[in-house]
Protein backbone atom coordinates (compact mmCIF):
# COMPACT_ATOMS: atom_id res chain seq x y z
CA UNK A 1 0.00 0.00 0.00
CA UNK A 2 1.44 3.36 -1.03
CA UNK A 3 1.27 6.42 1.21
CA UNK A 4 -1.24 7.99 -1.17
CA UNK A 5 -3.48 4.93 -0.80
CA UNK A 6 -3.01 4.80 2.98
CA UNK A 7 -3.87 8.47 3.49
CA UNK A 8 -6.47 9.60 0.93
CA UNK A 9 -7.47 13.24 0.84
CA UNK A 10 -9.07 14.27 4.13
CA UNK A 11 -7.61 11.34 6.08
CA UNK A 12 -4.10 12.09 7.38
CA UNK A 13 -2.36 9.88 9.93
CA UNK A 14 -3.48 9.61 13.57
CA UNK A 15 -7.14 10.62 12.98
CA UNK A 16 -8.92 7.25 12.83
CA UNK A 17 -9.39 5.98 16.39
CA UNK A 18 -10.67 2.41 16.52
CA UNK A 19 -10.57 2.18 20.33
CA UNK A 20 -13.38 2.65 22.81
CA UNK A 21 -11.57 4.77 25.40
CA UNK A 22 -13.80 3.21 28.11
CA UNK A 23 -13.05 6.03 30.55
CA UNK A 24 -15.39 4.46 33.10
CA UNK A 25 -12.76 1.76 33.72
CA UNK A 26 -9.91 4.13 34.55
CA UNK A 27 -10.79 4.45 38.23
CA UNK A 28 -11.23 0.72 38.76
CA UNK A 29 -7.69 -0.41 39.65
CA UNK A 30 -8.80 -3.95 40.37
CA UNK A 31 -10.50 -4.27 36.99
CA UNK A 32 -7.52 -2.81 35.15
CA UNK A 33 -5.12 -5.18 36.91
CA UNK A 34 -7.34 -8.09 35.91
CA UNK A 35 -7.41 -6.89 32.31
CA UNK A 36 -3.61 -6.77 32.23
CA UNK A 37 -3.51 -10.47 33.12
CA UNK A 38 -5.92 -11.50 30.35
CA UNK A 39 -4.37 -13.36 27.38
CA UNK A 40 -6.48 -11.25 25.02
CA UNK A 41 -5.00 -7.94 26.23
CA UNK A 42 -2.49 -6.17 24.02
CA UNK A 43 -0.03 -3.28 24.20
CA UNK A 44 1.77 -0.73 22.06
CA UNK A 45 5.32 -0.21 23.33
CA UNK A 46 7.13 3.04 22.58
CA UNK A 47 10.58 4.45 23.25
CA UNK A 48 11.08 8.13 22.48
CA UNK A 49 10.05 8.48 18.80
CA UNK A 50 10.27 4.76 18.07
CA UNK A 51 7.83 1.86 18.27
CA UNK A 52 8.58 -1.71 19.32
CA UNK A 53 7.46 -4.11 16.58
CA UNK A 54 7.52 -7.87 16.09
CA UNK A 55 9.03 -8.86 12.76
CA UNK A 56 7.12 -11.61 10.98
CA UNK A 57 8.78 -12.26 7.65
CA UNK A 58 8.52 -9.11 5.56
CA UNK A 59 5.77 -7.69 7.77
CA UNK A 60 5.83 -6.04 11.18
CA UNK A 61 3.28 -6.24 13.98
CA UNK A 62 2.94 -3.33 16.39
CA UNK A 63 0.18 -4.68 18.63
CA UNK A 64 1.93 -7.02 21.07
CA UNK A 65 0.73 -9.38 23.75
CA UNK A 66 1.44 -8.17 27.30
CA UNK A 67 3.82 -11.10 27.81
CA UNK A 68 5.68 -10.22 24.60
CA UNK A 69 6.03 -6.62 25.75
CA UNK A 70 7.33 -7.60 29.20
CA UNK A 71 9.84 -10.07 27.75
CA UNK A 72 11.27 -7.22 25.67
CA UNK A 73 11.73 -5.14 28.82
CA UNK A 74 8.63 -2.93 28.68
CA UNK A 75 7.95 -1.09 31.92
CA UNK A 76 5.24 -2.50 34.18
CA UNK A 77 2.58 -0.01 35.16
CA UNK A 78 0.72 0.17 31.89
CA UNK A 79 -1.40 3.03 30.57
CA UNK A 80 -4.94 1.98 29.73
CA UNK A 81 -5.76 3.18 26.21
CA UNK A 82 -9.16 1.55 25.83
CA UNK A 83 -10.93 -1.47 24.39
CA UNK A 84 -10.77 -2.93 20.91
CA UNK A 85 -13.47 -5.48 20.18
CA UNK A 86 -13.80 -5.95 23.94
CA UNK A 87 -10.08 -6.61 24.52
CA UNK A 88 -7.99 -4.18 26.57
CA UNK A 89 -5.22 -2.21 24.86
CA UNK A 90 -2.43 -0.61 26.91
CA UNK A 91 0.48 1.73 26.26
CA UNK A 92 3.91 0.86 27.66
CA UNK A 93 7.36 2.44 27.64
CA UNK A 94 10.92 1.11 27.49
CA UNK A 95 13.93 2.20 29.49
CA UNK A 96 17.14 3.12 27.66
CA UNK A 97 18.78 -0.04 28.97
CA UNK A 98 15.94 -2.22 27.64
CA UNK A 99 16.07 -0.44 24.29
CA UNK A 100 19.80 -1.09 23.96
CA UNK A 101 19.27 -4.81 24.56
CA UNK A 102 17.01 -4.97 21.50
CA UNK A 103 19.80 -3.85 19.15
CA UNK A 104 20.67 -6.62 16.74
CA UNK A 105 17.65 -8.79 17.45
CA UNK A 106 15.87 -10.20 14.42
CA UNK A 107 12.51 -10.98 16.04
CA UNK A 108 11.81 -7.59 17.68
CA UNK A 109 13.10 -4.14 16.85
CA UNK A 110 12.61 -0.49 17.67
CA UNK A 111 11.72 1.40 14.51
CA UNK A 112 11.11 5.11 14.07
CA UNK A 113 7.34 5.64 14.07
CA UNK A 114 7.16 8.48 11.57
CA UNK A 115 9.10 6.55 8.95
CA UNK A 116 6.93 3.45 9.31
CA UNK A 117 3.76 5.54 9.11
CA UNK A 118 4.97 7.38 6.01
CA UNK A 119 5.85 4.09 4.32
CA UNK A 120 2.47 2.55 5.13
CA UNK A 121 4.14 -0.24 7.15
CA UNK A 122 1.52 0.04 9.91
CA UNK A 123 -2.22 -0.11 9.19
CA UNK A 124 -3.51 3.50 9.28
CA UNK A 125 -6.34 2.56 11.64
CA UNK A 126 -3.78 1.65 14.33
CA UNK A 127 -1.92 4.96 14.24
CA UNK A 128 -4.28 6.91 16.49
CA UNK A 129 -3.93 4.38 19.32
CA UNK A 130 -0.15 4.36 18.83
CA UNK A 131 -0.13 8.17 18.96
CA UNK A 132 -2.09 7.99 22.22
CA UNK A 133 0.45 5.56 23.68
CA UNK A 134 3.39 7.69 22.55
CA UNK A 135 1.95 10.93 23.92
CA UNK A 136 0.96 9.38 27.26
CA UNK A 137 4.26 7.57 27.83
CA UNK A 138 6.15 10.76 26.99
CA UNK A 139 3.98 12.78 29.41
CA UNK A 140 4.66 10.39 32.31
CA UNK A 141 8.38 10.38 31.58
CA UNK A 142 8.49 14.20 31.60
CA UNK A 143 6.13 14.84 34.50
CA UNK A 144 7.16 12.49 37.27
CA UNK A 145 7.30 15.22 39.90
CA UNK A 146 4.67 17.58 41.19
CA UNK A 147 4.94 20.98 39.54
CA UNK A 148 3.51 22.55 42.70
CA UNK A 149 5.84 21.18 45.42
CA UNK A 150 8.39 18.95 43.68
CA UNK A 151 7.36 15.66 45.33
CA UNK A 152 7.42 12.49 43.27
CA UNK A 153 3.86 12.00 41.99
CA UNK A 154 1.99 8.74 41.42
CA UNK A 155 0.22 7.40 38.34
CA UNK A 156 -3.55 7.12 38.82
CA UNK A 157 -6.68 6.34 36.81
CA UNK A 158 -5.06 4.02 34.32
CA UNK A 159 -2.33 6.55 33.58
CA UNK A 160 -4.64 9.47 32.81
CA UNK A 161 -3.73 11.36 35.97
CA UNK A 162 -0.86 11.87 38.41
CA UNK A 163 -1.49 12.66 42.09
CA UNK A 164 0.91 14.33 44.48
CA UNK A 165 0.96 12.52 47.87
CA UNK A 166 2.31 15.59 49.64
CA UNK A 167 0.28 18.63 48.54
CA UNK A 168 -2.59 16.63 46.96
CA UNK A 169 -2.28 18.44 43.61
CA UNK A 170 -3.75 16.63 40.61
CA UNK A 171 -1.95 16.63 37.27
CA UNK A 172 -3.47 15.72 33.90
CA UNK A 173 -1.98 15.13 30.42
CA UNK A 174 -1.81 18.21 28.23
CA UNK A 175 -2.22 18.72 24.52
CA UNK A 176 -0.66 21.75 22.86
CA UNK A 177 -2.78 23.45 20.14
CA UNK A 178 -0.96 24.33 16.93
CA UNK A 179 -2.47 26.19 13.98
CA UNK A 180 -1.40 25.10 10.50
CA UNK A 181 -2.78 27.03 7.56
CA UNK A 182 -3.03 27.26 3.81
CA UNK A 183 -3.04 30.93 2.83
CA UNK A 184 -4.22 31.76 -0.69
CA UNK A 185 -4.30 34.81 -2.89
CA UNK A 186 -6.46 34.10 -5.92
CA UNK A 187 -4.79 31.27 -7.84
CA UNK A 188 -1.65 31.27 -5.67
CA UNK A 189 -0.92 29.79 -2.25
CA UNK A 190 1.80 30.56 0.28
CA UNK A 191 4.18 27.77 1.32
CA UNK A 192 7.36 27.87 3.36
CA UNK A 193 10.29 25.60 4.16
CA UNK A 194 12.29 25.05 7.32
CA UNK A 195 15.99 24.22 7.33
CA UNK A 196 15.38 20.65 8.49
CA UNK A 197 13.00 19.85 5.59
CA UNK A 198 14.25 17.48 2.85
CA UNK A 199 15.71 19.35 -0.15
CA UNK A 200 13.03 20.98 -2.27
CA UNK A 201 10.17 20.43 0.18
CA UNK A 202 7.72 23.21 0.99
CA UNK A 203 4.76 23.03 3.36
CA UNK A 204 2.06 25.06 5.08
CA UNK A 205 3.07 27.55 7.75
CA UNK A 206 2.30 26.62 11.36
CA UNK A 207 2.76 27.78 14.93
CA UNK A 208 1.62 27.29 18.51
CA UNK A 209 -1.50 28.99 19.82
CA UNK A 210 -0.51 31.33 22.64
CA UNK A 211 -2.23 31.90 25.97
CA UNK A 212 -5.62 33.65 25.74
CA UNK A 213 -5.47 33.61 21.92
CA UNK A 214 -8.21 32.48 19.55
CA UNK A 215 -7.47 30.10 16.69
CA UNK A 216 -8.27 32.88 14.20
CA UNK A 217 -5.88 35.31 15.88
CA UNK A 218 -3.15 32.68 16.02
CA UNK A 219 -3.48 32.05 12.27
CA UNK A 220 -3.25 35.75 11.47
CA UNK A 221 -0.36 36.35 13.88
CA UNK A 222 1.77 33.39 12.79
CA UNK A 223 1.38 34.16 9.09
CA UNK A 224 2.28 37.81 9.65
CA UNK A 225 5.26 37.02 11.87
CA UNK A 226 6.76 34.38 9.60
CA UNK A 227 6.05 35.83 6.16
CA UNK A 228 4.88 39.44 6.48
CA UNK A 229 1.55 38.48 4.90
CA UNK A 230 -1.64 39.85 6.42
CA UNK A 231 -4.68 37.62 6.04
CA UNK A 232 -8.40 37.44 6.70
CA UNK A 233 -11.35 35.05 6.23
CA UNK A 234 -9.86 32.35 8.47
CA UNK A 235 -11.80 29.10 8.03
CA UNK A 236 -11.48 25.86 9.98
CA UNK A 237 -10.85 22.64 8.01
CA UNK A 238 -9.97 19.72 10.31
CA UNK A 239 -7.62 18.66 13.11
CA UNK A 240 -4.87 16.06 13.40
CA UNK A 241 -3.41 14.70 16.65
CA UNK A 242 0.38 14.97 16.42
CA UNK A 243 2.35 12.90 18.98
CA UNK A 244 5.60 14.92 18.86
CA UNK A 245 5.27 14.96 21.78
CA UNK A 246 1.56 15.79 22.14
CA UNK A 247 0.03 18.46 19.93
CA UNK A 248 -3.24 19.01 18.10
CA UNK A 249 -2.75 20.41 14.61
CA UNK A 250 -5.67 22.72 13.80
CA UNK A 251 -5.93 22.98 10.02
CA UNK A 252 -7.25 26.27 8.62
CA UNK A 253 -7.38 28.25 5.42
CA UNK A 254 -7.12 32.02 5.05
CA UNK A 255 -7.14 34.72 2.36
CA UNK A 256 -4.11 36.96 1.93
CA UNK A 257 -4.46 40.75 1.90
CA UNK A 258 -1.00 41.43 0.43
CA UNK A 259 1.61 39.46 -1.52
CA UNK A 260 4.94 41.04 -0.53
CA UNK A 261 6.74 38.33 1.45
CA UNK A 262 9.14 39.25 4.24
CA UNK A 263 10.61 36.01 5.58
CA UNK A 264 11.47 35.67 9.26
CA UNK A 265 14.68 33.67 8.83
CA UNK A 266 14.70 32.65 12.48
CA UNK A 267 11.57 30.60 11.66
CA UNK A 268 11.81 29.82 7.94
CA UNK A 269 14.51 29.27 5.37
CA UNK A 270 12.26 30.41 2.55
CA UNK A 271 8.63 31.22 1.70
CA UNK A 272 7.10 31.58 -1.77
CA UNK A 273 3.85 31.86 -3.68
CA UNK A 274 2.97 28.83 -5.80
CA UNK A 275 0.30 28.53 -8.49
CA UNK A 276 -2.41 25.91 -8.24
CA UNK A 277 -0.74 24.01 -11.09
CA UNK A 278 2.65 24.05 -9.37
CA UNK A 279 1.11 22.87 -6.11
CA UNK A 280 -0.55 19.93 -7.88
CA UNK A 281 2.80 18.86 -9.31
CA UNK A 282 4.46 19.20 -5.91
CA UNK A 283 1.87 16.97 -4.28
CA UNK A 284 2.50 14.20 -6.83
CA UNK A 285 6.30 14.70 -6.73
CA UNK A 286 6.38 15.55 -10.46
CA UNK A 287 7.48 19.21 -10.31
CA UNK A 288 10.14 19.82 -13.01
CA UNK A 289 12.40 21.60 -10.50
CA UNK A 290 12.25 18.74 -8.02
CA UNK A 291 10.06 20.66 -5.57
CA UNK A 292 7.75 18.65 -3.33
CA UNK A 293 4.84 19.25 -1.02
CA UNK A 294 4.19 17.70 2.39
CA UNK A 295 3.76 13.94 2.82
CA UNK A 296 0.19 12.53 2.73
CA UNK A 297 0.41 11.41 6.37
CA UNK A 298 0.56 15.08 7.47
CA UNK A 299 -2.44 17.41 7.60
CA UNK A 300 -0.51 19.98 5.54
CA UNK A 301 -0.77 17.68 2.51
CA UNK A 302 -4.54 17.57 2.89
CA UNK A 303 -4.88 21.34 3.32
CA UNK A 304 -2.91 21.83 0.11
CA UNK A 305 -4.68 19.02 -1.74
CA UNK A 306 -8.09 20.43 -0.80
CA UNK A 307 -7.13 23.82 -2.23
CA UNK A 308 -5.71 22.26 -5.41
CA UNK A 309 -8.78 20.14 -6.11
CA UNK A 310 -11.54 22.43 -4.86
CA UNK A 311 -11.36 26.08 -5.82
CA UNK A 312 -14.09 26.86 -3.32
CA UNK A 313 -11.64 25.76 -0.56
CA UNK A 314 -9.37 28.73 -1.26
Amino acid sequence: MSAFDAFPLGQPAFVTNILDRAAHLRRDDEKLFALEQKPSSRAYVVHRDSLLVKREGENVRALLGIDEALKCGANPGTIFLGLRDGAAVFGMGLSQAAAEKLVGREDYSLTELRGMAMQGAIPPDELSAIAMAKSMVSWHQRHGYCANCGTRSAMKEGGWKRDCPACKAEHFPRTDPVVIMLVASGEKCLLGRQKQFPPGMFSCLAGFVEAAETIEDAVRREILEESGIRCTDVQYYMTQPWPYPSSLMIGCSARALNEDIVVDHSELEDARWFTREEAALMLTRTHPDGLAGPHPFAIAHHLLGRWVHDKSGA
